[in-house]
């Protein structure tokens, strides 16, 4: 039980840290809402600890099933990171921020081609933005996205060579899928199959069509403002987190029908073996 409870402690720190980074490492003339950036800190904090001092999941999938969430934690730490570093290279420079800055344009030069997700967030800025803004929006677009792949190509070596969650012990399905229920629905293995593929396909689909929807709204409603360097931060964090993460999950959901149906595979072949004796 001690030990349950400072692994969410730690873990609530540091999803704490990850909230506060660009507060703490900006300067004060380009930080904004310290408050709203303490309560989301806190709330972060006391989410994360109730979840993992719990002998009893709620709402966390996989909790028990590493590496997929420190996956997750390490690649949104590493965006908020390296873009908070590359922001402030605009403000206060020095040899750790222009190598980040440096690193990111590379990136940039690299992942903006015609027709690449980082191509169309950028065609996405309202005519008449300024080259400061363009650049530095295509530059964090870059970096997040190139983080992102590297991630979900990490999980897919994790499930494919290694074996996810093999390694682990037995995978439990009601303490790593607190929200799936087995028992309606049909077949699980078919549910499952449905819902990693879902994940997948709307996970590689999401980074081309939110600039789009994005763009066509700009129209009706008033855009967000990414002249902001938290709002920059956090908006390409999203943009290239969210659907690395249901590329990730629609994996993982795939290796467990995957594994679901070996093992009804192997029953059956038991259970005739059995017979024929």
């Amino acid at each position: 039980m001690i030990g349950r409870i400072t692994g969410a402690a730690l873990r609530g720190i540091l999803v704490a840290l990850v909230v506060v980074i660009p507060a703490l490492y900006l300067p004060s003339t380009a930080a904004t809402s310290t408050e709203i950036v303490v309560l989301l800190a806190i709330l972060g904090f006391v989410m994360t600890f109730s979840e993992y001092s719990s002998a009893f999941p709620s709402f966390i999938e996989f909790r028990d099933a590493p590496p997929l969430n420190r996956m997750r934690f390490i690649a949104l730490m590493t965006m908020i990171t390296c873009l908070t570093l590359i922001v402030k290279h605009g403000f206060e420079p020095t040899n750790i921020t222009a190598l980040f800055s440096g690193f990111g344009v590379l990136l940039a030069r690299l992942a903006d081609f015609p027709y690449s997700p980082v191509r169309l967030v950028v065609l996405m800025l309202p005519v008449g933005a300024a080259p400061e803004l363009i650049q530095n929006v295509r530059v964090a677009a870059a970096v997040t996205y190139i983080i992102a792949l590297i991630t979900v190509l990490a999980f897919w070596f994790a499930v494919r060579v290694r074996g996810w969650p093999t390694g682990n012990g037995a995978f439990n399905v009601w303490i790593n899928l607190p929200l799936f229920d087995p028992t309606t629905g049909g077949d699980v293995v078919a549910r499952m199959q449905r819902d990693g593929r879902f994940n997948m396909v709307v996970g590689v689909l999401l980074p081309f069509f939110i600039p789009a929807i994005v763009k066509i709204a700009a129209d009706l409603l008033n855009p967000v403002s990414l002249e902001s360097p938290q709002t920059l931060i956090w908006t390409m964090s999203a943009w290239a987190f969210l659907p690395a993460s249901m590329i990730m999950r629609g994996l993982a959901m795939m290796r467990i029908a995957e594994m679901i149906e070996e093992k009804r595979r192997r029953a059956y072949l038991n259970a005739e073996a059995i017979q024929t004796a």
